[in-house]
């Protein structure tokens, strides 16, 4: 079967003008990115090791891959310097660029300036779900198909703090906890492996702000928060494996390493299953993996794919009671007092609509992350490079509410204020079970300081890069009912 000259009708799910809306927020959200990339590292090369010091030849080896070096190689197979003369020699090239027609730039430049060129710009992906069907309703694979085919919402990369769901609903799941049990926010060492070695070390996580408050925290307050030595606990009271399965039925696909350092988001996922897995707690605890066609039609008429018959239908996952558990965490990422998802409200204007979301941010803030869920949409963004060990320095740059939160923010503004989706209105619902309010509505508990900031700080072995301790300013009891 050809789908080109078949005569085939396919009639996807995707709504064309949710589609621009998201093209536009992506495009509107990376030039800022983009801008404040280049100023970052201006002067430098931003290709660097987890040392920070500039990874030696690394343009050399990205060039070494590429077809113009292979018909070189074949052509001078003995002579080198012929080899390097041609990469380093300028020529007419096209090359992406915000402000050009088309976002496409000819100008004279080598092959391998066009290289360094390239792998400094920062990519995105962002795909957009309706919960209650599993349709993906607007794809974003990057910031501009023409120069990159690599699509960013099937890339695996570290989901950080964004995982975190995941480790939450196994400790409502299998360890019966609730919203508002507490638990203490300090250090924690664990014995684990390391990735190179195999051989066993301590693994002491940090928070991303670098100490402990020692306070006892609701685990409201700490999932709003991302409170990272508590999900570390959560993760060994519930147990990792348990944490594995629970993510693998709400809908995460790839395979997840069974170490402590799973609770922060250490192992890769692709952006579409975690938005997926994100739909299943907005969708009570049923899951279905995502639907991108509906049905096939053949020249002659007959039906021969039909997604109600040929898609297994949604299954239950979780309990709706943990569901409801992680609704209430996500609705509390925007209104806890300390919340990382908190800059979210700049952009709701509709009083009769609620959002709520995670943040995330990964090792060296080399994925930033956000997936924002109302009641009836779930989007999830991913803004980095296309290596990497190219990234910001800071977290205040680079994580997941300064870099993705924006894109999901502009997205749901435009949708909101159009008069044509108004289905998508509406607030986080009452539980539809007898589920006690005292189990869910409680004190929260925040700890002011100097630097907000979400990023698990996670090495490539699992390691904490977190600093020193520091000391609580304040500790406020607010109450959210």
């Amino acid at each position: 079967m050809d789908i080109y000259s078949d005569g085939l009708k396919i009639y996807t799910t995707l709504d064309t003008r949710m589609q621009r809306y998201a093209e536009y927020a992506v495009q509107k959200q990376m030039r800022v990115i983009q801008e404040r990339f280049d100023n970052h590292w201006r002067g430098m090369n931003p290709w660097r090791g987890e040392n920070g010091k500039e990874i030696q030849n690394f343009i050399e080896d990205i060039a070494g891959r590429c077809e113009y070096y292979r018909i070189l190689s074949a052509k001078f197979p003995d002579s080198p310097d012929s080899i390097d003369y041609y990469m380093n020699l300028p020529h007419r090239v096209k090359l992406f660029a915000y402000d050009a027609p088309n976002r496409q730039i000819e100008c004279e430049m080598s092959t391998m300036d066009s290289i360094r060129y390239m792998v400094k710009m920062m990519h995105c992906g962002f795909v957009v779900m309706e919960p209650q069907t599993s349709h993906v309703k607007a794809w974003v694979g990057d910031v501009d198909f023409n120069a990159w085919k690599y699509d960013k919402v099937t890339a695996m990369r570290q989901p950080g703090s964004t995982f975190k769901l995941f480790v939450y609903a196994s400790a409502f799941e299998d360890a019966g906890l609730t919203p508002v049990d507490r638990r203490v926010d300090s250090y924690i060492s664990l014995k684990m492996p390391d990735r190179k070695s195999g051989a066993m070390k301590v693994w002491t996580p940090h928070n991303a702000n670098g100490y402990c408050t020692e306070g006892n925290v609701p685990l409201k307050s700490a999932f709003a928060q991302s409170i990272n030595t508590i999900a570390v606990k959560l993760g060994q009271e519930a147990g990792i494996d348990n944490v594995v399965k629970i993510a693998h039925a709400m809908g995460i696909h790839s395979e997840l390493d069974n170490t402590p350092s799973l609770s922060l988001g250490a192992s890769d996922v692709t952006l579409l299953e975690l938005v997926d897995a994100y739909c299943t707690a907005m969708n009570d605890g049923m899951q279905r993996d995502p639907i991108l066609v509906t049905q096939i039609i053949d020249r002659d008429g007959k039906v021969i794919y039909d997604c109600e018959k040929d898609v297994p239908a949604a299954q239950r996952a979780i309990s709706y009671r943990t569901a409801f558990y992680l609704q209430r965490l996500l609705w509390g990422g925007m209104r806890e007092p300390g919340g990382t998802t908190s800059a979210l409200w700049q952009y709701v204007h509709c009083y009769d609509t609620e959002l709520g979301g995670k943040t995330g941010t990964s090792s060296n803030h080399s994925d930033a992350w956000f997936v924002g869920a109302s009641p009836y949409l779930v989007g999830g963004s991913w803004v980095g490079g296309e290596y990497r060990c190219i990234h910001f320095r800071t977290g205040q740059l680079g994580q997941g509410s300064r870099t993705a939160l924006p894109v999901f923010g502009y997205f749901m503004e435009m949708l909101l204020a159009d008069p044509a989706f108004a289905r998508y209105h509406g607030k986080y619902p009452e539980p539809k079970e007898n589920i006690d309010r005292n189990t869910y509505i409680g004190p929260s508990f925040y700890a002011p300081k100097p630097e907000e900031s979400d990023s698990l700080s996670v090495d490539a072995d699992g390691e904490d890069a977190g600093g020193a301790t520091g000391s609580v300013e304040t500790v406020v009891e607010l109450s959210d009912d």
